[in-house]
C-alpha cells in the first residue's frame, strides 16, 4: 500500500479527490508523520534458525544510521519469563568488535532475509567486548501497547536487573567457555545530565542504577538540524526532566506504525503506564568501554508521549507533549539572582526525588566554594481547585559532613511527596515557585533560658515569658513574650513550653494526629481529604520562630476533622465518644489539651526548648 492506493489497481476518482488526497499526503510529509512506502514485513520467531545471518541498524554518532551484520546463535525459549523468549546474535563488524555491545543500542531492529525479527536489547555479562546480544523478538514488542501493568513495585524498591544464564549447549554452539558462568542482562540505558554538577549526578546516579540506568554527563540541547530521524535505527529519548535542567534516557528506534514508535527492547523504569515525554535526540559519540559501552547524547524538543513501559518495549506516539510538574527556582546569592525553569515527570515513585535532586543541583552552584550560608526559602505550590501550598521556612548550617543545601532541598520535597502521592485524589500541580535566598554565616540561636514575671495567674490575664537566646558566636540577647491565659482556663497546673517549632510540631502531631502522621500511607485519623492535608501542612511552625505554648491538664476529643480541646465531661457524654473511639473516622481522646500558643517572628533559626510551670488560681 502507498498513501492508501493498492498496488498495481487503478480507480476512477473525481479530481476533487485527487486533490483531497494530495493535500492529506502533503499534510502527513509536513509533520514527518507520513506512512512508509510499504509495511515492514514481520518474521515470525518459529522461523528463527541458528547460523541465520540478518543485519541491525543503529547510530553510533551524529545522524547516520549504520548497518552491521548479526548471526543467529539460537533462540532461547522463556528465558525472560513465560512467553518471553529471547534470540541469541553475534554482532558481526570492526566497529562493534571494537566497541562490543553499546548502551543505548537498546532497541536497534534487526532485519533477516529483509524483515524484522527483533530488536538488540541484552548484552553478554559484564567487562567483555565479545558481541554477544540478546534480541527481543518483535512479536513480544508489538504485544507491549496492550499488555496488563505488571505488578507494582514498592517506592523504595526498584527492580533489579535480572541475570539470566546461559544453557550449556547454547554455550558450546557459540564457542564460549562455560565457566565463569555467562549471563545476559538487559542492556543499561544511558541516562544524560545536561546543567548539572558531577556531584550531583553521582548522587542521583546511585538512586536510579538499580533501574538499569547508567548516568552519562550530556552536553544540553540539541538543535533540530542535528536530531535524528524518528525511524527505525534512529535515536530517541525518554525525558525525566527538560528545561534548564534535563535529565533523558536515550535508546533506539525498533519500529513505527504511522506515528506510534516502538523502542529500547526491554523497559525503560517498568512502570507500565506512562505519561513520558518522548523527545528527539542526536547521538554525539559512542564511547568504547571494557566495562561497557555507551553513547553520549543530547535531547532536542519534545515530540510525543511515551505511554508505555514495558518488559519488552516502551511504546509511545507523536503528538502533544504530557502534562508535567513545572518548576521556577530562584536562587540569590552575593548579590546576584539565578532563575531556573524548569518540568518534572509525573510519576509517584520518582517526581518526589526528581524534584529534590533538582533542587539541591540549583543550590549547589552557590556553595561549591564552601562558605558557610544560611537558607531562607519562601514560595508556593500551586494545585488547580485547592489553596496554594506554603513552603515558607528558615535553615541554618549544621556540622555534619551532609551537605546542607541537600537537607533544604529534601524538606521542601518532603511537602511536594506529601501532596503528590496523597491517597485521596490525583493532584493537578500547576507549578511550584520557590525563591532561596543564601545567607551568609550562621543565623541561629539556641534556648538557654526562661521564666515568667509569675507563678500564679488568674485566667484572662497576661504573663510575660522572658527568653535567654544565646545566638551562634555571639552574645546572650533576652526577649520577652506576652502570653494571656485563656479566660477558660480551669484552676490547676499549666504548663508553658518556650521551644522551636521542630519539638512543637512533634508534640502536636502526636497527640492530634497518632505517629502515622506524615508517614506515606498513614496520616492519621484527622487526614480525610487532600484539602486537610493542606491545611495541616500550612499550619507546620517555621524553623524561624520562637513559640510560647500554653498546656493544660485536661481532655482533648477528636471528632472526624475537629479538635475539641478541653471537653467538659457532660459535653463528652452527650457526644456519646465512647462508641467511637478506636474507630476509623471515630473519636480519640487524649488527657492534655493545648489552649493557646503564641510565636514571635526572628531573623534566624531557633533551637533548644524550656518547660514552664503556673498555677491557675
Amino acid at each position: 500500500m502507498m498513501g492508501g492506493w493498492p498496488l498495481g489497481r487503478q480507480r476512477d476518482v473525481s479530481v476533487t479527490s485527487l486533490i483531497r488526497r494530495a493535500s492529506l499526503l502533503l499534510l502527513l510529509l509536513l509533520l514527518g508523520t507520513a506512512a512508509p512506502a510499504r509495511a515492514t514485513e514481520i518474521l515470525p520467531l518459529d522461523q528463527i534458525q541458528p547460523g541465520m545471518k540478518g543485519v541491525a541498524r543503529t547510530i553510533f554518532a551524529g545522524q547516520e544510521i549504520e548497518s552491521f551484520e548479526v548471526e543467529v546463535l539460537g533462540v532461547l525459549r522463556d528465558l525472560v519469563g513465560p512467553k518471553q523468549d529471547l534470540i541469541l546474535v553475534r554482532l558481526l563488524g570492526d566497529k562493534v568488535k571494537y566497541t562490543g555491545v553499546v548502551a543505548g543500542m537498546s532497541g536497534s531492529p534487526v532485519y533477516i532475509d529483509g524483515k524484522l525479527a527483533g530488536a538488540i536489547s541484552f548484552r553478554f555479562g559484564f567487562f567483555t567486548k565479545e558481541p554477544i546480544a540478546g534480541v527481543t523478538p518483535i512479536e513480544n514488542m508489538l504485544r507491549a501497547a496492550q499488555e496488563e501493568p505488571p505488578a507494582q513495585v514498592a517506592a523504595d524498591e526498584p527492580p533489579v536487573p535480572p541475570h539470566y544464564p546461559l544453557p550449556e549447549p547454547v554455550l558450546a554452539a557459540a564457542g564460549l567457555p562455560a565457566t565463569p558462568q555467562p549471563y545476559l542482562v538487559p542492556i543499561e540505558t544511558p541516562l544524560a545530565f545536561a546543567g548539572f554538577h558531577p556531584q550531583v549526578i553521582r548522587r542521583l546516579a546511585d538512586e536510579l542504577g538499580p533501574y538499569g540506568l547508567l548516568a552519562v554527563q550530556g552536553g544540553g540541547a540539541a538543535a533540530a538540524e542535528r536530531t535524528s530521524s524518528l525511524e527505525p535505527g534512529g535515536a530517541v529519548s525518554a525525558a525525566l526532566v527538560t528545561g534548564d535542567m534535563s535529565i533523558a534516557g536515550t535508546c533506539t528506534i525498533s519500529h513505527r506504525v504511522g506515528d506510534q514508535l516502538y523502542a529500547c527492547g526491554h523497559w525503560l523504569l517498568a512502570f507500565g503506564n506512562v505519561q513520558l515525554p518522548m523527545t528527539r535526540a542526536e547521538v554525539v559519540t559512542t564511547v568504547p568501554s571494557e566495562f561497557a559501552s555507551f553513547k553520549i547524547a543530547n535531547i532536542g524538543e519534545v515530540v510525543g508521549t511515551f505511554q508505555q513501559d514495558r518488559t519488552s518495549a516502551i511504546v509511545g506516539r507523536l503528538g502533544p507533549a504530557p502534562r508535567m510538574v513545572p518548576v521556577e527556582l530562584t536562587v540569590v546569592a552575593r548579590g546576584r539572582s539565578t532563575a531556573y525553569h524548569y518540568e518534572i515527570f509525573q510519576h509517584p515513585k520518582v517526581s518526589p526525588l526528581l524534584v529534590t535532586f533538582t533542587l539541591f543541583n540549583g543550590l549547589f552552584s552557590t556553595i561549591d566554594s564552601g562558605v558557610e550560608v544560611s537558607y531562607r526559602v519562601s514560595g508556593r505550590m500551586s494545585l488547580r481547585g485547592y489553596p496554594d501550598v506554603v513552603l515558607d521556612d528558615m535553615f541554618s548550617p549544621s556540622d555534619s559532613f551532609f551537605s546542607d543545601a541537600f537537607l533544604v532541598a529534601a524538606s521542601v520535597s518532603n511537602a511536594f511527596r506529601q501532596v503528590f502521592n496523597n491517597p485521596f485524589e490525583t493532584p493537578a500541580i500547576q507549578a511550584i515557585r520557590l525563591r532561596v535566598e543564601l545567607l551568609p554565616d550562621r543565623h541561629m540561636a539556641s534556648i538557654e533560658n526562661a521564666w515568667s514575671d509569675k507563678n500564679e495567674v488568674r485566667p484572662g490575664e497576661t504573663v510575660r515569658v522572658k527568653v535567654v537566646l544565646r545566638p551562634y558566636r555571639g552574645p546572650s540577647q533576652v526577649r520577652e513574650v506576652p502570653v494571656e491565659i485563656p479566660a477558660q482556663a480551669a484552676p490547676g497546673e499549666l504548663r508553658i513550653l518556650v521551644s522551636d517549632a521542630s519539638l512543637l510540631n512533634r508534640l502536636t502531631r502526636s497527640m492530634f494526629f497518632g505517629a502515622g502522621f506524615f508517614v506515606p500511607g498513614g496520616f492519621g485519623p484527622r487526614v480525610t481529604s487532600l484539602e486537610q492535608l493542606i491545611s495541616l501542612l500550612n499550619s507546620e511552625r517555621r524553623n524561624d520562630r520562637l513559640y510560647v505554648s500554653v498546656f493544660q491538664r485536661s481532655p482533648t476529643l477528636l471528632v472526624e476533622d475537629k479538635v475539641l480541646p478541653s471537653v467538659p465531661l457532660s459535653q463528652m457524654n452527650v457526644l456519646n465518644h465512647q462508641a467511637a473511639l478506636g474507630r476509623p473516622g471515630g473519636g480519640m481522646l487524649f488527657g492534655e489539651s493545648l489552649v493557646s500558643e503564641t510565636s514571635e517572628p526572628l531573623s534566624q533559626v531557633i533551637t533548644g526548648s524550656r518547660w514552664l510551670r503556673l498555677i491557675v488560681r
